[in-house]
């Protein structure tokens, strides 16, 4: 369990913000200036909040009512920054080990051979920082963290300063840091395909204050947040197993409580459990069963909310089989259809993203990717 509960000004602007998490990785998600790595440096030590209380587990580290506030040095607080910070002296076997000077030595936690197993770093650990690659530097900088066994890791954008290609080579690692290591994460990011991705519990920032906090797939529902999520990038998240694959057309059948989707072939057992993001503009809605399309996928549901306001464009929510998700229509379409809340529609998926952004926990797809689910 971590509780944070913080208050503290930095010239004109004031972070008052709390949330607390259960473990897995807790995204911190805003707009550049929301509070978010003022908040992470709270918990990491790195200043002393003017009211708060931040406690990891049972350790508390900052209680100013109890004049408590244990250094940074002493917190056991794992920092990932935007770039690696390597030692560039030293090679990676030596930055990691350099962790192991910080670890208690009661403290329990994986041993070098199996951070080096877990970040796939094997083959890196006689070369300088200044032959790896941006994702490898962020490797080495996170399992350099891990070795200092820390209760909790706090990880600032660390995809921020990599390129499309070596943020999908990461990906994987850090999911499997959150599912395989038991380590909580709080994670600083501006990307909504990101959080989408990683994130069990999503806490949403906005001029200094928590404006919503909850499971990722919940929060990503909510169209009231779109203003602060970004509407572009607005969809909802699936919770899907791959049922099976179609090998005549490459396909992958993935099966959520909402429904079946098929998509590119997925390189994945039966069974496997997957997230699949959705966004708003690749939803079309139907009032009755379409027949005639190209398109592969369609999900019945009930309209649950329509936004409001007078623009062109309308959020729509709507409920499949208890499952969210979000379309994005013209005021015209939804006058047109006669759509509002509790009546009976079909949403059929023109077209997913089927890059590393859109499923969480899979490989790519076997044809490319930059693949889409097409249409057809």
């Amino acid at each position: 369990m971590l509780s944070v509960a913080v208050t503290h000004r930095l010239g004109d602007f004031t972070l008052d913000a709390a949330f607390e998490s259960e473990g897995g990785l807790t995204a911190l998600f805003g707009r550049s200036g929301a509070g978010k790595t003022s908040l992470i440096n709270a918990i990491a030590g790195l200043y002393r909040p003017d009211t708060g209380r931040i406690v990891a587990d049972d350790a508390v580290l900052t209680d100013t009512a109890s004049g408590i506030f244990v250094p940074a040095h002493r917190r056991r607080v794992g920092y990932v920054f935007q770039e690696g910070r390597l030692f560039p002296h030293l090679n990676v076997r030596q930055n990691l080990l350099y962790g192991r000077w910080f670890a208690p030595k009661a403290a329990g936690g994986a041993d070098l051979d199996q951070i080096v197993e877990l970040l796939g770093i094997g083959s890196l650990l006689a070369r300088r920082p200044a032959n790896l690659s941006g994702g490898e530097k962020q490797r080495v900088a996170i399992g350099r963290a891990l070795l200092a066994r820390p209760r909790l890791l706090v990880m600032d954008e660390p995809l921020a300063s990599l390129d499309e290609g070596r943020r999908a080579e990461i990906f994987p690692y850090i999911e499997r840091l959150r599912d395989e290591m038991r380590v909580p994460i709080v994670y600083v990011s501006h990307s909504i395909a990101e959080v989408a991705r990683l994130a069990t519990t999503l806490v949403v920032l906005s001029e200094g204050k928590v404006a919503a906090i909850g499971p990722t797939a919940q929060i990503m529902g909510r169209i009231d947040l779109f203003p602060l999520t970004g509407r572009a990038e607005a969809g909802a998240i699936l919770a899907t197993r791959v049922a099976g694959h179609d090998d005549k057309f490459g396909l992958t059948v993935l099966r959520a409580a909402a429904g079946e989707l098929r998509v590119p072939h997925l390189d994945l057992p039966i069974g496997a459990a997957l997230r699949v993001r959705i966004r708003a503009r690749d939803v079309m809605i139907s009032l009755e069963p379409p027949t005639g399309l190209s398109a592969l996928n369609v999900l019945p549901g009930v309209v649950a909310e329509i936004a409001g306001g007078d623009g062109p464009i309308v959020q729509m929510r709507l409920d499949c089989a208890g499952e969210a998700l979000v379309a994005r229509l013209t005021r015209r379409s939804v006058e047109t259809l006669g759509l509002v809340p509790g009546k009976q529609v079909h949403a059929v998926i023109k077209s997913i993203a089927f890059d590393h952004h859109a499923f969480a926990g899979a490989a790519p797809p076997a044809a490319s990717a930059d693949a889409e689910i097409a249409e057809g």
